[in-house]
């Protein structure tokens, strides 16, 4: 149990520090995208309408996200929802065999809100969406979660590199 502990506290340290190291971003908004993440799972798993505002605000609390990093977790949901149609067909155009609707819940709202990062947030790294990506599937996701969203995304993260080149 202890060495599960040690793993999980060092596999997070070691994505701040990569984080760090790539753009500057803090712990902070590692606990904003686990608290988005929260939201769409929830909004993915009760198929009913919320109040992102209202839930954003309850995870936060629930993952002591500090009360500067709550607007990036709002405009992550925000913008995850609001282009959830080019985000999904992003996906399935690299997910060879799979349906979006078929993946595991946390894989898929997990990819989604990389691939939002990835598409329409400029201001921060794909190879940092997709390393932060890879660590919320860990945490959260089953034992193959990480492999298969690092499949994807790597592929999204490599095809937006490629039109930027041109």
């Amino acid at each position: 149990m202890a060495r599960k502990n040690f793993k999980q506290i060092l596999g997070i340290l070691t994505g701040y520090l990569l984080e760090c190291a790539l753009g500057g971003i803090s712990l902070s908004r590692r606990l904003a995208r686990e608290t988005a993440l929260q939201v769409l799972f929830q909004r993915d798993l009760t198929k009913e309408p919320i109040v992102t505002a209202e839930a954003v605000q309850r995870w936060a609390a629930e993952f002591l996200v500090p009360e500067a990093s709550i607007p990036f977790a709002q405009e992550l949901v925000d913008g995850t929802i609001a282009h959830q149609e080019e985000i999904d067909q992003t996906i399935a155009s690299f997910a060879q065999d799979w349906i979006i609707s078929r993946m595991a819940n946390v894989d898929r709202n997990v990819m989604r809100l990389a691939t939002y990062e990835i598409l329409l947030r400029p201001d921060i790294p794909g190879r940092v969406s997709l390393n932060e990506a890879i660590e919320l599937a860990k945490r959260f996701g089953g034992e193959e979660s990480a492999k298969f969203v690092n499949g994807i995304l790597d592929r999204v993260v490599d095809s937006v590199s490629k039109v930027e080149q041109k």
